[in-house]
């Protein structure tokens, strides 16, 4: 999936603002047609969470009704262009009207989804209604409201599995973008080194089948490598560019080159993307992961994207903080606990030189006897948080490994079958980064067979040997000599 960018070919439109929000506590606004439009409602801020913006829904993770209006632009043309509403994340289950038709739904916060809205939209005065269940139970994930929860021996408020807080809403902009009808629908860069030069494999998606020229350039300042025709793009079509002494994507050095794909019809430019991307090469050899064919080593943090007031909310002046922190404290790395982060903290990763483990929303998971009933449908919303985390981040320089959950209960013997699956659909899905999770049951993680990066979670002289560190670091120091002994994999301390 393509981030939505605004060129000649192109345009978009952010509903970001104060939409209108209505609780549904009583689940009454299907009968009562609010999907429709709505009475009633009060102003609230998209993006953000409602638990920080309103005293009465800081614990209410139920259903709620979102609703705002929007014209199109001067000059949209029905017949000749593609009209998408784009969800950047709703937390978290989203249900979408426009004009009273019900668009479709999706599963999962932080990750995007879309649809066309071609046959619902107006010239003006369009209704966009949006309603979200935050509910938290057992099948969901992560899960919730398990209240005989073994594991944690203590008890939270919300009834989380996991350790933060629940926050509900759309959570990142709402974009409505219009591109050409038969345009660009995806694009996939894998990079490879040889010697000086860069490798750059470009995999062009469309929609339409009928032919067209295809054009494909790399920039640095100037033009480095050019493609005028690669033959008649149909559906789909992979063309290699090289690129001679090319400038290697690196924490020290992050160098990005504009990657423009343009479609023609008849010696005339009718589609065009530009994707920011590194030359670079992430791989593990024996024990050691190797940037650019060189040892690295992750020095940096787990984060979580909240902030007062707008909760899980987007807020931009935060993410240039938090870089600041990071570069300022000599960190080169961070894992995304424990859900995607925004794109636009992807962006500008790759514009620092920061390095990403990047993890799915599967957090809390658990595998014991009373869990059977749910781990089919556990399983296929943990296939579908992969499948649309790679989409999304697969073409990020800054994102070198992907991690499949944290923490996750895995001792009992569902566990590790379960992996597998992902595991092998992660590497179906991008054979170009190696694949981990981050465990807290150590030697006991059954994955850590097949995984090509091992994660560890401890928490030595704080939930154990409180206060004695003096007895935490021997303790730590001989479980990591342990492991390492078991698998001579990369270890990281997550």
């Amino acid at each position: 999936m393509l981030y939505p960018q605004s060129n000649p070919f192109r345009q978009q439109i952010d509903l970001s603002g104060f939409w209108e929000l209505r609780f549904d506590p009583d689940n009454e606004g299907y009968e009562a047609g609010w999907s429709n439009g709505f009475e009633n409602g009060r102003p609230v801020a998209v993006p953000a969470s409602w638990n920080e913006q309103f005293e009465d829904g800081r614990d209410y993770l139920s259903y709620t009704w979102y609703q705002t209006t929007f014209d199109l632009p001067w000059g949209w043309n029905r017949l000749d262009q593609r009209l998408r509403v784009h969800f950047e994340s709703v937390n978290y289950l989203a249900e979408v009207w426009l004009n009273g038709t019900r668009l479709g739904r999706h599963e999962g916060g932080h990750l995007p989804f879309e649809f066309e809205i071609n046959e619902q939209v107006l010239s003006e005065g369009n209704r966009l209604v949006v309603r979200v269940d935050g509910n938290l139970a057992p099948e969901r994930v992560p899960p919730g409201n398990r209240h005989d929860d073994p594991f944690w021996g203590m008890t939270g408020h919300p009834a989380s599995t996991f350790d933060f807080f629940p926050f509900c809403g759309i959570h990142r902009p709402v974009l409505v973008y219009i591109t050409p009808n038969d345009g660009i629908s995806d694009l996939t860069v894998i990079t490879e080194i040889a010697g000086n030069d860069g490798v750059v494999r470009v995999r062009v998606d469309r929609q339409g089948s009928d032919p067209v020229d295809v054009r494909i350039a790399l920039y640095d300042t100037v033009l480095v490598a050019e493609t005028q025709s690669i033959g008649k793009l149909t559906e789909t079509i992979s063309h290699t560019l090289h690129v001679p002494n090319a400038r290697f994507w690196a924490p020290a050095s992050p160098h990005l080159y504009d990657l423009v794909v343009e479609l023609r019809r008849d010696g005339s430019t009718f589609d065009r993307y530009t994707l920011p991307i590194g030359i670079r090469t992430i791989a593990v050899q024996g024990d050691q992961l190797l940037l650019n064919g060189e040892p690295i080593y992750l020095r940096g943090f787990g984060r979580h994207e909240d902030f007062p007031i707008a909760g899980r909310g987007l807020v931009p002046p935060v993410i240039i903080k938090d870089y600041g922190l990071m570069q300022w404290i000599g960190a080169n790395s961070f894992r995304t606990s424990h859900y995607p982060y925004s794109e636009a903290m992807m962006r500008l990763a790759d514009q620092l030189g920061v390095l990403i483990i990047d993890e799915t929303p599967a957090v809390g998971l658990y595998f014991d006897d009373s869990a059977a009933d749910t781990l089919p449908q556990r399983l296929e919303l943990c296939r579908q948080y992969v499948r649309e985390m790679v989409a999304r981040d697969k073409n990020h320089p800054s994102v070198i490994m992907w991690s499949l959950a944290n923490e996750p209960h895995s001792q009992p013997a569902a566990a590790k079958p379960f992996f597998r699956d992902l595991y092998d659909l992660a590497r179906s899905l991008d054979s170009s980064r190696p694949i981990t999770l981050a465990s807290h049951v150590g030697v006991l993680e059954e994955a850590f067979e097949f995984l090509d990066v091992m994660c560890l979670n401890r928490y030595l002289g704080w939930y154990s040997q409180p206060g004695q560190l003096e007895l935490a670091l021997p303790l730590l120091s001989q479980e990591l000599d342990a492991l390492y002994e078991r698998y001579k994999k990369p270890l990281i301390m997550t």
